[in-house]
């Protein structure tokens, strides 16, 4: 059976990941903070994903203090082990079909920070790493901390006022926090190491997304034409992941995913 070892105990994807990988293999969590007591025990996992983040390595200049990632990676040693690095969509520019070969324009100092993390990453363990660039995930939060909000959370901070927002044809790419749990679980299965998007790969409306979430919500909504609303509208192309993998990822489960959490959050 595969070991693997999850750091970041609080966080909404580790929390949901988790429950999920552990019903699979055999799978450990710590916290950032049990790394100095667990170090020496890093080399016999298969598979180590952080999701652990220093708060200063979201907003200020990159410097290897704040990278939990490199800290970690620099405490492995076995060639076996594969390190997952989160990387995040944002490294590309806004556009559609972005491919792992796209050019990369990162424009927030997480994202400049995130795309010095791959560097580093891959330079110190060679082959044996697994860097995957995921774009929005969707799922209950209300189990978790979170550093930043999610567009679930703007969701409902925005029904709790009883208005909801026309964004034109703006589209974005998102996974269900189910369908990401899947493909990790995949990606573990297949050992795959390289850099990988993780997507829906293909455009999911703005419009559409929040009637999915809204369905079974009874209260009024006033809808307001949004002005000045972020206008950037991408999506991953994730073939190259797909192909190993040979998984089912379609709009329409991210819609029949979007009416359960509907239907649990309003009933």
């Amino acid at each position: 059976m595969k070991r693997v070892l999850i750091i970041g105990k609080r966080g909404f994807i580790s929390w949901h990941l988790y429950r999920y990988l552990k019903k699979k293999f055999y799978t450990k969590k710590i916290s950032f903070r049990e790394l100095n007591k667990f170090q020496n025990k890093l080399d016999n996992f298969d598979f180590i994903i952080n999701f652990s983040i220093n708060k200063n390595y979201i907003s200020k200049k990159y410097k290897e203090k704040f990278d939990n990632d490199l800290k970690i990676s620099k405490f492995i040693n076995n060639p076996k082990t594969i390190y997952c690095f989160m990387s995040t969509r944002k490294v590309y520019p806004s556009k559609a079909n972005l491919k792992e070969k796209s050019k990369l324009s990162p424009k927030s100092q997480y994202s400049k920070n995130k795309l010095i993390s791959e560097k580093k990453i891959s330079k110190k363990l060679k082959k044996n790493f697994l860097i995957l660039r995921v774009s929005n995930i969707i799922g209950d939060t209300k189990i978790s901390q979170r550093i930043h909000e999610t567009f679930i959370d703007i969701f409902h901070k925005n029904i709790k006022k009883g208005i909801l927002f026309d964004n034109g044809k703006l589209f974005k790419d998102f996974l269900s926090i189910d369908k990401f749990c899947q493909i990790l679980s995949k990606i573990i299965q297949k050992k795959l190491t390289g850099i990988y998007n993780v997507s829906i790969g293909q455009r999911v409306y703005l419009n559409d997304l929040i009637s999915w979430l809204n369905k079974f919500n009874t209260r009024k909504v006033i809808v307001k034409k949004k002005l000045n609303f972020n206008k950037e509208s991408f999506y991953l192309n994730n073939n190259k992941l797909m192909s190993k993998i040979k998984i089912r990822n379609s709009l329409n489960e991210l819609k029949i995913f979007c009416f359960k959490y509907s239907k649990k959050k309003f009933s």
